[in-house]
């Protein structure tokens, strides 16, 4: 075993990768080639680039090979002469270099050893021979081969004065390197002091100077000798001033410090070789954002507030606690989108194509937005609408948001305002606060980058106000379309316009919303599904939504639309379709189940096997009972769920006049029950009851579904009908329904709702409908085929009410009234 192994086996190797040839360790041997050695070379050589180091002559070097040409190469060139041609790459960042991407001269190589490590990459150490030039390329695949020339060392006489001179100087030199840097192992030393070949001693110091590739390249292509021990003198006395620099820099703070002290100097020393090396310090970093702010798209006022806040950045020590909050402040300026906007899309039949595509109906917003797009086509420069979709949970109010950005082309983000009671949530804090950031209008507005998207306030109606202030003011500059455009957030301190950008709010109802508040959007209706709408949402998109989640498949099971009006009916009770889609995800789930399980399951689904996949019914639909008993009366209700019927029921007692009221009913449906008594009272003569009935029996009003809270005017003519019919003891018509507010001179005031009440009327087999004479503009908005079936009577008065709803002949089992004598019946 020679010397050289010998050693390689004694130390522990800092293999060079290709990737990353940093922090290497350097074997030298005291051997050099001969001239007449270079006749043993052959003239075309394997040429193996590698990254972010130079082989010199003389120098050993373990790496780690990891391209698959290159492993071939070396595995070759191992079983063979070992000799192999080394050339740096030009840009380390080239994956896989070509001929252009690496340099023409190099050095010759001799595989000392090669390991096959068990990540599958090779290491080899290699020892370097004599430099050479290529001439030209033999071949390129596997890997590449070269023709190429072997090149001399010119070095002057090796006693002459001035070659004394020069080794002197660099030995000085490296010496000199040694003391300063402590991190160098001072077994070095020893190794530079046995190098007697002045030749090889450049190479070798050019080896392990801190220079870059092509520093250390344009070392090894120097021929002369003495030029190239001259430049690299020039390198080693840049890094030995640097050296220097730290030093002095260490022994101007070192003293006992704590650890505030130790972290300023630790700040320092990186300023100082950072300022050395030309690298970004603090003062590098501003200048960049100065640059950067250059380029924005923002006023005069607020350029200039821009560079105001930069020079006092400037003067900031970047070690104090309030660098960072200035640092940050500017950094927001960068990142918001000043007057940056997306392009609209004014495709009109496209943006109504995607709108209908994730919602059905919802034709009135639907067709705002559309108007919307129409002006904007127009008139470039419109200010963006306040919308407000109000309405029940779950009919698309939030999603229809996503839908209404890509239809217009637009970023899309959402504020949930739910539960906020804190002013600085929207208009931000002061600076000045610990902790202070923007609010989240102008967030959002960063996160999208853009100033023009579409914005959804979700749940504006919860906004609740504190000891902190009232979300509900700060929303009011937002959501006005003459103040936003200089939108004021307290961290920002500068205005910002929000003109461009379509805010959105949603709501469930209106009764919370601040008055000035509601004033300032458009409120636009969204009522609850019906049961036609509600099928048809499910068969288009929830059944195949819940087939996609669930891993299913198109024929993995077909719901027909009667299993689907089950669920609705049976199993729901909303305006939504949530409910109506995590029971279809139910059966979903099951079906999947079966699948898993290899059981036999039903592919069709209709009543019956719902009732077997989801179990008992859990509502029941309330159902026309009747007109044989007198005072029974079918009333229409609107509730969160949608429209329903319900019962006004009389009875009369003997007693003194006594008026019970019971249904847990609120206070504007008992006043309207008193209203309804006092105007019977006032009609009786005209209806042929006797007044001494009032004095001499207790009337009792109920509404069945006790446990369910209900209040409202709309029940007030179906009261005036209930007390008509248990007065005179008439039947009431058959199938008949009605709704509408009654006053005390007998006016049929007009109601909400119409839509849901007519068609929960036509689901409980109403054939008839009383209404006021002022919900004809309700019921001109509503689909033909909805009302199909239903015969509709207008009125204006309670007179035409009874006169429609009171038949002549008398109810079944009528009342025999026991008055005083004289008393007319």
């Amino acid at each position: 075993m020679n010397n050289t192994d010998q050693l390689l086996n004694n130390m522990v190797l800092g293999a060079i990768d290709e990737e990353d040839n940093d922090g290497l360790i350097q074997i030298i041997d005291t051997e050099q080639e001969g001239d007449d050695q270079l006749t043993k070379y052959p003239d075309s050589l394997p040429i193996l680039p590698i990254r972010n180091t130079v082989l010199f002559p003389g120098v050993v070097l373990p790496i780690t090979v990891g391209r698959q040409k290159s492993i071939k190469l070396v595995k070759k060139a191992y079983r063979g002469n070992r000799i192999i041609g080394v050339v740096a790459q030009k840009n380390n960042q080239v994956e896989e270099p070509e001929i252009d991407d690496i340099y023409q001269i190099g050095t010759v190589a001799k595989i000392i050893k090669m390991i096959v490590l068990p990540d599958g990459n090779t290491t080899i150490i290699i020892q370097g021979k004599n430099r050479f030039k290529i001439e030209s390329f033999a071949q390129i695949q596997p890997y590449f081969t070269a023709n190429v020339s072997y090149m001399q060392e010119k070095f002057l006489a090796k006693n002459s004065k001035k070659t004394v001179a020069v080794v002197q100087s660099l030995k000085d030199a490296a010496s000199k390197i040694l003391k300063l840097n402590p991190e160098i192992p001072q077994e070095a030393q020893v190794a530079l002091d046995n190098i007697e070949s002045h030749t090889f001693l450049t190479h070798f110091l050019s080896s392990n100077i801190n220079a870059e590739v092509a520093d250390k390249q344009q070392l090894l292509e120097i021929d002369d000798g003495m030029e190239r021990a001259t430049v690299l003198l020039e390198h080693m006395m840049k890094d030995i001033q640097m050296l220097e620099l730290k030093r002095e820099i260490q022994n101007k703070v070192h003293s006992d410090i704590d650890q505030q002290q130790r972290d300023f100097y630790l700040r320092q020393q990186i300023k100082v070789l950072q300022d050395e090396l030309g690298h970004d310090g603090p003062d590098q970093e501003v200048e960049a954002l100065r640059a950067r702010g250059d380029k924005k798209k923002w006023s005069k006022e607020i350029h200039a507030h821009f560079n105001k806040e930069l020079d006092k950045l400037l003067r900031l020590n970047p070690a104090s606690a309030e660098y960072p909050v200035a640092f940050g402040y500017v950094e927001l300026f960068i990142d918001l989108p000043w007057n940056e906007y997306t392009l609209d899309s004014f495709d009109l039949n496209k943006a109504r194509k995607i709108l209908d595509r994730d919602h059905y109906g919802l034709d009135t917003v639907k067709d705002r937005i559309i108007e919307y797009l129409a002006v904007l086509k127009l008139k470039q420069d419109m200010k963006g609408p306040i919308l407000c979709l109000y309405g029940p949970p779950g009919v698309g109010k939030t999603s229809l948001g996503k839908s209404i950005a890509e239809a217009l082309n637009r970023k899309y983000v959402r504020m949930s305002l739910g539960g906020v009671h804190d002013e600085a949530e929207v208009r931000g804090h002061r600076k000045t606060y610990v902790g202070a950031m923007p609010g989240r209008i102008v967030q959002n507005i960063k996160k999208a980058k853009s100033s023009n998207p579409v914005f959804i306030l979700d749940e504006i109606d919860k906004v609740r106000a504190d000891f902190r202030g009232d979300p509900s003011s700060a929303l009011l500059e937002v959501l006005d379309p003459e103040q936003n455009s200089t939108f004021n957030d307290n961290y920002l301190e500068v205005p910002y316009d929000l003109s461009k950008v379509l805010f959105i709010a949603t709501a469930n109802s209106l009764d919370t919303i601040h008055p000035a508040l509601r004033d300032r959007m458009e409120i636009i209706e969204i009522s609850g599904y019906t049961l036609e709408e509600k099928v048809k949402i499910a068969k288009k998109h929830l059944v195949p939504k819940q087939k996609r989640e669930h891993g299913l498949k198109a024929k993995d099971f077909t719901m027909y639309k009667a299993a689907l009006v089950k669920i609705i009916e049976k199993y729901t009770r909303e305006s939504g379709v949530r409910n109506l889609e995590r029971k279809v995800g139910t059966v979903a789930r099951k079906i999947a189940k079966s699948i898993a399980l290899e059981e036999e399951y039903s592919k069709s689904i209709g009543p019956n096997e719902v009732t077997e996949l989801l179990g008992p019914s859990r509502f029941d639909k309330e159902l026309y009972q009747g007109n044989a008993i007198a005072g029974v009366v079918t009333g229409l209700a609107w509730t969160q769920s949608g429209g329903e019927i319900l019962f006004i029921e009389s009875s009369l007692n003997r007693g003194k006049g006594k008026l019970t009221i019971s249904g847990q009913l609120g206070d504007v449906m008992k006043e309207s029950a008193v209203a309804a008594l006092s105007y019977i009272k006032a009609q009786a003569e005209p209806l042929g009851i006797d007044y001494k009935v009032f004095d001499n029996y207790d009337l009792h009003i109920h509404v069945p579904a006790g446990a369910v809270p209900k209040d409202g005017p709309s029940a007030g003519i179906t009261m005036v009908t209930s007390l008509a019919s248990i007065y005179t003891q008439r039947k009431v018509k058959d199938k008949i329904a009605m709704t509408g507010e009654i006053t005390l001179r007998g006016k049929v005031l007009p109601v909400g709702g119409v839509k849901e009440k007519l068609l929960a009327a036509k689901r409980a087999g109403i054939k008839e409908v009383i209404l006021s004479n002022r919900n004809r503009k309700d019921i001109s908005e509503i689909n033909e085929v909805y009302l199909k079936g239903l015969k509709l009577h207008l009125v204006d008065t309670a007179d035409e009410v009874l006169d429609i709803a009171l038949l002549k002949q008398p109810a079944d089992q009528p009342i025999k009234f026991i008055l005083p004598e004289n008393s007319k019946k």
